[in-house]
């Protein structure tokens, strides 16, 4: 397996390419949770893997709850299914809390700051109130809880980690806080061990083939962990070995085999990139700084490569997409025009 294949496989299995979903909330289900701290690009990467999707629509099912948003597996913000927070925030949450825990003392948060201000917040959001960062202040400050920006960032991730907050509804473009219970479903507790293997079998089938690494980049587990993973899942996973290196995939996997030149315009942090800790695969090293390692900027990818990046300016109906590339050629261009007409119809306009 080259990384030509690999690249294709990942496409497949991401739904990037024939995807299978018609509905966001199933799509974030399949991908177990989807980083989403640029929260439009977030949307984006959803419309990018379901067919008939808009900006609009995600957003409906994002107020709705369908979506959740919340910080998980590593210390930044997640989309994830209502269905999946509950047991996912018990098996990675610890680690998120300990790498926080030198930060609060750096900041000069106390665990009585902690307990104090979960209770205060989750007063505040009892009988399904949702408030915005700049509602819950004041009611901190009353408390005489330090409430500066940085300060108040990690006092409500701390409770978004404790599973007690998530993403309410926006209001305009404001963020909201809601109830973890008031927006996801009660489900029946699972032991240590079955959560390990659902996380190791929901990452390897929708983001395969990738390495051990790999997942331990995205999941936080540690290697002990992850090797019980594989083993529970023996018979659902399958790998080979190239470069040395084993990549893990789902052992119903299809390969589909492309003949036309493909384009994408993904956003920054987007699954494709960010779910591996080794993207030598889908990105040339001449690309590195560029592209801020194929991550933190929004990229365009030519048949599964990191082919440059992309930027788009927004008018009343319209959208103008610029982009940096590379090499280009005449198929290249016919298809990331394409890419960009899908963009810009997911946004709601037309492509300038």
């Amino acid at each position: 397996m080259n990384s030509q294949q690999i690249a294709q496989l990942r496409l497949q299995q991401q739904q990037i390419v024939a995807s299978h979903f018609t509905q966001p909330a199933a799509l974030v289900k399949w991908m177990g949770c989807m980083q989403a701290q640029d929260y439009a690009g977030a949307k984006w990467a959803i419309g990018n893997r379901v067919t008939g999707s808009t900006d609009a629509s995600i957003e409906k099912d994002f107020n709705e709850g369908k979506i959740l948003r919340t910080h998980i597996l590593r210390p930044t913000w997640h989309f994830v299914s209502p269905e999946d927070i509950g047991w996912m925030l018990q098996l990675t949450a610890p680690k998120v809390k300990a790498f926080n825990k030198n930060l609060h003392a750096r900041l000069g948060i106390s665990d009585k700051d902690l307990k104090r201000s979960k209770t205060v917040i989750t007063n505040a959001l009892c009988n399904k109130t949702f408030l915005t960062r700049s509602a819950l202040i004041p009611l901190l400050a009353k408390a005489k809880i330090n409430t500066d920006d940085i300060r108040l960032g990690f006092l409500l991730m701390d409770a978004e980690l404790d599973g007690l907050i998530c993403s309410g509804p926006r209001q305009g473009k404001q963020f909201t806080y809601a109830l973890l219970s008031d927006r996801a479903p009660v489900q029946p507790p699972i032991d240590r061990d079955t959560a390990i293997a659902r996380l190791t079998r929901l990452y390897f089938s929708s983001r395969g083939p990738a390495t051990v690494n790999d997942f331990q980049w995205w999941s936080g587990l540690n290697m002990t962990d992850i090797k019980k993973g594989l083993l529970l899942n023996k018979s659902l996973l399958s790998h080979v070995v190239t470069n040395g290196q084993a990549y893990w995939f789902s052992a119903d996997t299809t390969p589909a085999v492309s003949r036309t030149t493909s384009a994408l315009l993904l956003p920054s942090y987007d699954e494709y990139a960010v779910a591996y800790k080794d993207r030598s695969d889908i990105l040339n090293p001449a690309l590195t700084q560029q592209t801020g390692y194929g991550i933190f900027k929004p990229v365009v990818v030519v048949n599964g490569q990191i082919s440059g990046i992309w930027s788009r300016k927004e008018m009343r109906d319209k959208l103008v997409v610029d982009t940096q590339l590379l090499h280009s050629n005449k198929s290249a261009d016919k298809a990331i025009a394409a890419a960009g007409t899908a963009y810009a119809a997911f946004m709601g306009k037309t492509l300038a």
